[in-house]
């Protein structure tokens, strides 16, 4: 099953849970913070300077606006994918919270020679939203949640640890593009130049593969997996912008069929968002994701699959996990593999094969 940044009923109980609770955490996160205890982790790393006149910064955001006095020593990411923007940067942040992979530190192969000799990060766990009491011990002097969904309740109490920037106001949750995400993590730790650089050098890779494939503009396409039948990702979700970067375009009703979300479960008689002219599917393995679509006989019908236009990505790959993962670290990765099985899709020839990539 692909992992999703967090599951609908899992974010309502994260919701629920925040609103119940930061009141009674709040005098035990406040007293942590204060203490003089010696479990907080090591000092996370951090290399190269800071722009000249980087701080103090103002971040603006959905709860308003935070202001960061100095060039931040100790960060903790509450959001799922913000810590490959802190490595790109130099910056080892000394929290981060687990997401996918089970990788040791919360920190992707794609990205673990960024850590250097640091010492990895402590993971956190957000199944009920942000752990405050364990944040509060790594002594963070900044918190950051881009990409997530924290409430009004959890960032409140959150800066009552340390200065937080929640997710931005004019994207859904889960929904702030890795340019604004990187650039925004630069901005806050006094590096937003080289995060302009950062970004440049991955949006040229993008318009490289363009170039090169010129038949990818204007092409429909879309990424699904198989989640509870069929679930569907938006616009503003950063698997779907990665097709658009490329020159594709999405279904024209697709946000209108999902709503205000990252993505959303489809019902059969919506089958027809499905039928683009590249579908890629995210699945548990090739094998099963392939045999659960062939017993279906309306997606059987569908042009999609009888033209073979589709690319299978097993999700529990590192090919998988950089398809969801999306960051100015992983994306390098993702493109090499995923580009030339677009081109295989979208060739005119069914029987072109779109060969698997690990």
């Amino acid at each position: 099953m692909a992992r999703f940044p967090l599951l609908s009923a899992v974010r309502g109980r994260a919701r629920i849970a925040g609103a119940l609770t930061s009141a009674l955490l709040l005098a035990g996160v406040l007293t942590a913070c204060g203490s003089g205890s010696d479990t907080a982790a090591a000092p996370g790393g951090s290399s190269g300077a800071t722009d000249p006149g980087a701080f103090p910064v103002t971040i603006d955001h959905k709860y308003g606006s935070t202001k960061i006095e100095k060039a931040p020593q100790r960060v903790v990411t509450v959001g799922l994918t913000e810590q490959d923007a802190l490595l790109a940067l130099g910056v080892v942040p000394v929290g981060t919270t687990e997401w996918l992979g089970n990788f040791p530190g919360a920190v992707g192969p794609w990205a673990k020679d960024k850590l250097g000799n640091a010492p990895l990060p402590t993971v956190l766990k957000d199944s009920d939203g942000p752990q405050f009491e364990k944040i509060a011990a790594l002594k963070p002097d900044l918190i950051i949640g881009l990409y997530s969904a924290l409430t009004q309740e959890q960032y409140s109490t959150l800066s009552k640890i340390a200065p937080t920037i929640a997710q931005p106001k004019q994207y859904n949750d889960y929904g702030i593009p890795w340019q604004e995400a990187t650039k925004t993590v630069g901005k806050a730790v006094g590096k937003a130049k080289e995060a302009d650089q950062l970004v440049q050098g991955v949006e040229d890779q993008f318009a490289k593969a363009r170039s090169a494939h010129p038949e990818f503009a204007g092409k429909t396409a879309l990424m699904a997996t198989q989640y509870d039948g069929y679930f569907v990702y938006g616009s503003e979700d950063p698997r779907s912008r990665i097709l658009t970067d490329l020159g594709f375009k999405l279904p024209a009703n697709l946000d209108q069929a999902i709503g205000d979300k990252f993505g959303a479960n489809i019902s059969a008689e919506r089958t027809d968002l499905l039928n683009v002219d590249a579908l890629v599917w995210i699945v548990d393995t090739i094998a099963n994701g392939q045999a659960t679509l062939a017993k279906d006989k309306l997606y059987s019908g569908l042009n999609v699959a009888k033209q073979k236009r589709e690319v299978f990505i097993e999700d529990s790959s590192t090919y998988g996990s950089t398809t969801s993962f999306v960051s100015v670290l992983s994306l390098p990765y993702q493109l090499e593999r995923l580009v030339p099985q677009l081109a295989a899709a979208v060739d005119g020839n069914p029987a072109t094969e779109v060969k698997p990539a690990g």
